[in-house]
């Protein structure tokens, strides 16, 4: 029987390793995702055991968790393997501001912490509506971000949103609200045609190259190209759907947004 509050976790996601720590709550924490970069220490600090759509289950196994955090249906044969092996799991699949902040605060019930996550969250919330308020009044740059670069694949919800917060205009809104990277494909001509006066690249953990963006045929009568106004925020920082996002990540947006 699972123990409760659990004392050994296992986070296969880098957002879930975040959040325990600010809750200070990282000495529950036996094994990482090999993805997990914040805080810095996490590196030296927790045994990796898994990359994104894999993982060493037997170096799982041998941690003893008595709870793993998994993140999506990408990482769905993880989680059956372990489940299999009579290992309790507990899967997010958030993909929106709101979403993570339901995350930040089931993972502080998982642990026996609401009051703690709660205020976590809240922390998080007040800092949202500090930074939109701030926004409002000026003129909205219309925004393009874009997720990877070969095919072209444009922003998921919760960029979408921090964008939105920022003070800009996400050029495809509908297309955040698809949860998956290959419903999020777009055509170069699209993105010509919508005329962003920003465009914020992240390539999913590969450097940007903005000049690889500005020779795109046709994308040279782009206002944010033409103006050089194609900015790289890093991956970590506004690809995880955890805290990263609502602190660096939109801190990153809103200083791109300001240049």
């Amino acid at each position: 029987m699972r123990a409760f509050p659990p004392s050994r976790i296992v986070c296969l996601t880098e957002e879930t390793v975040e959040t325990l720590y600010m809750l200070g709550e990282q000495d529950r924490i036996v094994g990482v995702s090999g993805y997990a970069v914040r805080p810095p220490q996490v590196r030296r600090e927790k045994p990796r055991v898994s990359a994104f759509i894999s993982a060493d289950i037997p170096k799982i196994m041998a941690l003893q968790p008595d709870l793993v955090l998994a993140f999506s249906d990408l990482q769905a044969d993880i989680v059956a393997d372990l489940v299999r092996a009579g290992v309790a799991v507990h899967v997010f699949n958030q993909r929106d501001v709101a979403g993570i902040l339901a995350m930040i605060r089931t993972v502080g019930g998982l642990i026996g912490e609401a009051a703690k996550a709660d205020r976590l969250a809240a922390q998080f919330e007040e800092r949202i509506a500090t930074v939109a308020a701030n926004a409002n009044g000026g003129a909205r740059p219309k925004v393009y971000f874009e997720e990877w670069d070969d095919p072209l694949i444009s922003g998921i919800g919760w960029v979408s949103e921090l964008i939105n917060i920022a003070g800009g205009e996400d050029v495809f809104p509908q297309l955040a609200k698809e949860k998956s990277a290959k419903d999020r494909i777009i055509a170069p001509e699209t993105v010509i045609a919508a005329k962003p006066d920003v465009i914020l690249a992240s390539w999913c953990g590969k450097k940007v190259v903005p000049e690889k963006i500005r020779q795109r045929p046709g994308w040279g009568e782009i206002p944010a190209v033409r103006n050089g106004r194609i900015i790289e925020i890093k991956s970590p920082l506004i690809l995880q759907p955890g805290p990263a996002a609502l602190t660096d990540g939109l801190d990153a947006v809103v200083a791109a947004l300001r240049l």
